[in-house]
């Protein structure tokens, strides 16, 4: 993988989660609690008991880790692209758009093994709705911070705690991975003028915000049962036996419109996130070279 590649997509990963973090936040409480019926209402209700710190509540983790799974997307990315590139002997020619739909989908799995520990420990303290805020009435935090929130799993449920809803959470990279390649590439091919190597910087933004609602469509129903499944490793008493029971529990009890109830809010993330991740990428890569790149990561 290029440094340069590395490079620019940790920067924009880490501009995407600083940008899509409070929405992602409102996003894991609507699909996780009850008690929130709708976006404002989360919005409002966090704001009102937490203050602004409730919307950003795990973030250190994810912007602390954004190399490393930048570094497992591009490279699975890269390799999985030549080496299909070389099955069909095609030498440096363009990749076709199966390889970069196959490509997306290996680097989705791939990351999965890095991602997971660090999702579950975000999930986890973004659904800690208690405030920190001192007092006489206020609620003692279960989770002091991510570290403690790391330990306390390990501890309570052991090392695989850690990797509770793995199997949902490779489901939705892997399908949300692969269609976000494969609408980024088409459509920046087709925003790009005859003669030109990168669309306008419209085009990008429009491609980046695109190939995220794409993305995000295929993935928000196993984004709800990943959420779920993290969630009730916390409580004392499980509800959910593993990933089919939490699928037809979650339908009888709410419903099949249950895995789509946060995909307003993830179309609401998705475009501006995924274009200020472009934006940013596009304008890194070309400062620090001058040829044709794979795009970031969804976020």
């Amino acid at each position: 993988m290029h440094v340069a590649d590395f490079v620019s997509g940790s920067l924009a990963g880490a501009c995407g989660v600083a940008v899509g973090y409070p929405l992602d936040t409102v996003k894991v409480r609507i699909q996780t609690q009850r008690q929130f019926t709708g976006i404002w209402q989360c919005v409002v209700a966090t704001f009102s008991k937490e203050g602004v710190h409730g919307f950003f509540k795990g973030v250190t983790l994810p912007l602390a880790t954004i190399s490393m799974t930048s570094s497992v997307v591009f490279g699975t990315y890269r390799n999985c692209l030549q080496c299909l590139s070389q099955a069909r002997r095609a030498g440096c020619g363009p990749n076709t758009k199966p390889e970069i739909f196959l490509s997306g989908l290996a680097a989705g799995v791939a990351q999965t093994s890095v991602l997971s520990p660090g999702d579950i420990v975000k999930v986890r303290l973004q659904c800690q709705t208690e405030s920190k805020q001192g007092g006489t009435g206020a609620t003692k935090l279960r989770y002091r911070g991510p570290v403690h929130c790391l330990l306390t799993i390990v501890k309570e449920e052991g090392p695989r705690g850690l990797y509770r809803g793995v199997l949902p959470l490779m489901l939705r990279d892997s399908m949300s991975f692969a269609t976000y390649f494969l609408t980024y590439a088409t459509l920046r091919e087709w925003l790009t003028p005859s003669g030109n190597k990168r669309p306008s910087w419209s085009g990008v933004m429009l491609a980046g915000g695109a190939s995220g609602i794409v993305g995000w469509t295929f993935a928000t129903p196993m984004d709800v049962i990943k959420a779920r499944l993290q969630m009730d490793g916390a409580q004392e008493r499980r509800r959910y036996k593993g990933f089919l029971h939490c699928i037809t529990e979650t339908v009888r009890s709410e419903g099949a419109g249950v895995f789509f109830r946060s995909l307003g809010i993830n179309w609401l993330r998705a475009f501006p996130v995924n274009m200020v991740v472009f934006v940013t990428y596009e304008g890194v890569t070309s400062l620090l070279k001058d040829v044709d790149a794979p795009p970031p990561a969804p976020v």
